[in-house]
């Protein structure tokens, strides 16, 4: 065998077939293909070398050779509408590393133009990358090429071309940033990083994101907002950009830009409109930098509107008649993001009139209430739940509210509160209503002080809210529905919905809009004060709880179904999936 021949049979796939159709010589293939297991800063694939360097083959006949060969699809990359998001799913650097360019996708697989298919190793760190399955588009290199330079614009656009409408978005007192590195100070101060962060904050507002998170990973860098209780993933600028957008949050919240290695908290107070918004920045040091995350508080936003709250109608005068309680104790409980904050300044504003005194300790003041004495806890400063509690009884009031009980300190005066001619309000986090009883007994409250203090206990959740784009949920069996939780009675005429999975422009095709509470509001009856003078455990008390009519949050959740306010897997998300 000859030495071209011995050499003709290493070569592979796309080499070998551009050969045999006498587009390329043997010497010239094993030229392009030596250039190709190159490693150093010259090397360039093999379609490259043949194509653009060399000009040796004529780019669409490799393109239509590599097809046939490897059983790939074709396409002209110039004919196909670019999608920004969707090529947004690759890093910058992959796609200049690879020369490859994502075009589109379909259910979890992401198909990707790419004038070499031989390279696997594209497509293997391109299917890492994205977690989705990954296959080969064949395109023209010279074309390609000319593509991939208007494709790359898109990640300068998004940092650079973002607009003027988030004009009106301006930090209150942004001077104010102290002594701070200065490759802290350069990176704040760029007019991209900038544009881009006022933007995200902007975004945010208008869709009524509860949360802001920015991301860095090895890879990619990407932010989130929390929308009605679920986060999405709203943008993924360069991941090269990781350290100077954390630099710019953090000299805007007024926090050591120097400083990396250790959790910090601040504030950014910004004008909007008429108005101002505060976000609360948290950073934590990760493996690939900070993550910040950014917590709106944004008063006007809150509706203390009882009537939208979603109570069901034995539960709102349940609420109501606690509240006009002279005396006595009001708790909320629930996760966080479940809406205790709203629930219980509902009350207070129904509470807010000139001839009482209303003074609150909260971390953070969320809602500002004109007519409310509120006080703002900092642990770092001294002044805790417990000291503030003290001052409020030295202040002539009549109703105090505590952000949280913590311990055994701030439960012990809250309770004294309420029963020495106080009406107290507060949250706890535990799962339902009487699991609250027991958790404060588990904190070292006396058994005869709760029984004596707390009038009224109610748990939440919120749900998301279906959109006017809704659908039937239909031909559920029977079976099914009784193992969620409805009864026989319900099932004659019980139409329930599920979210449209092609959404609408109202709900930004997410199927749904806004949340709606579901609630176990549960008064403490005399049968209940006697079982906790008894020490009994939390089951008993549901027990007695579910005796008195009293339906807890999956019931809740069930009747929302039913009435068409939400789906039947949005109430199985936020509640126990233990059918009774």
């Amino acid at each position: 065998m000859s030495v071209p021949q011995v050499k003709m049979t290493n070569l592979v796939g796309l080499a070998r077939r551009l050969v045999v159709d006498g587009l390329l010589t043997t010497e010239q293939a094993e030229i392009a293909f030596d250039q190709s297991l190159k490693k150093d800063r010259d090397s360039v694939s093999f379609v490259t070398y043949v194509v653009s360097k060399e000009k040796w083959v004529p780019g669409h006949k490799v393109a239509f050779a590599a097809a046939e060969e490897f059983g790939a699809s074709l396409a002209d990359i110039e004919s196909i509408e670019l999608n920004p998001e969707i090529i947004k799913r690759l890093d910058e650097k992959l796609i200049k590393k690879y020369s490859v360019l994502p075009i589109f996708e379909r259910g979890k697989r992401l198909f990707v133009a790419m004038s070499d298919p031989m390279n696997l190793i594209a497509l293997d760190e391109i299917k890492f990358h994205t977690k989705m399955n990954t296959e080969a588009v064949v395109v023209e290199e010279d074309k390609l090429s000319k593509v991939l330079e208007r494709a790359l614009e898109i990640f300068d656009n998004s940092m650079k071309d973002l607009g003027d409408d988030q004009a009106d978005l301006d930090l209150v007192d942004e001077n104010a940033v102290g002594d701070k590195e200065e490759d802290g100070k350069n990176a704040a101060d760029e007019a991209p990083v900038v544009k881009f962060v006022n933007k995200m904050l902007y975004d945010a507002i208008k869709m009524g994101a509860s949360d802001l998170h920015f991301e860095p990973y090895e890879k990619f860098f990407r932010v989130r907002f929390r929308v009605d209780g679920m986060l999405r993933i709203i943008a993924t600028p360069p991941v090269g950009l990781a350290r100077k957008l954390a630099a710019r949050l953090k000299v805007m919240a007024r926090l050591d830009v120097s400083e990396r290695r250790v959790p910090q908290d601040g504030r950014i107070k910004i004008k909007y409109g008429r108005g101002s918004i505060d976000f609360r920045v948290s950073s934590m040091p990760t493996l690939y930098g900070e993550k910040i995350v950014m917590r709106i508080l944004d008063s006007s936003a809150a509706n203390l509107n009882i009537e939208i709250l979603g109570y069901e109608d034995e539960q709102k005068a349940s609420y109501l008649n606690a509240l006009h309680n002279p005396y006595g104790m009001v708790l909320v409980t629930g996760p966080t993001g479940s809406g205790k904050t709203v629930s219980l300044y509902t009350g207070i504003n129904i509470l807010n009139t000139e001839d009482v005194n209303i003074s609150t300790a909260e971390d953070p003041v969320e809602i500002n209430l004109p007519g409310v004495n509120q006080v703002q806890v900092d642990e770092r400063t001294g002044m805790t739940f417990a000291k503030a509690l003290k001052a409020f009884l030295r202040q002539d009031p009549d109703i105090i509210l505590v952000g949280e009980i913590r311990d055994l300190e701030t439960g012990g005066i809250a309770i004294k509160a309420a029963t020495t001619g106080h009406m107290v309000m507060s949250t706890l986090h535990t799962n339902d209503a009487p699991a609250t009883l027991t958790r404060m007994v588990d904190m070292g409250i006396a058994t005869f002080a709760i029984a004596t203090a707390v009038n009224l206990i109610m748990a939440q959740r919120l749900c998301r809210r279906l959109c006017t784009c809704k659908i039937e949920h239909k031909d559920i069996p029977e079976k099914a529905l009784l193992a969620e939780g409805f009864k026989p009675e319900h099932l004659p005429g019980l139409k329930l919905y599920t979210k449209n999975p092609i959404g609408c422009e109202r709900c930004n095709k997410l199927g749904y809009k806004g949340r709606v509470g579901i609630y176990q509001v549960m008064p403490i009856s005399e049968a209940m004060k006697r079982f906790i003078m008894e020490g009994s455990n939390a089951l008993v008390l549901a027990d007695q709880a579910a005796k008195e009519g009293i339906a807890d949050l999956r019931k809740s959740g069930l009747k929302k179904a039913m009435d068409g306010f939400t789906s039947l897997e949005e109430v199985n998300r936020v509640t126990s999936k233990d059918k009774e």
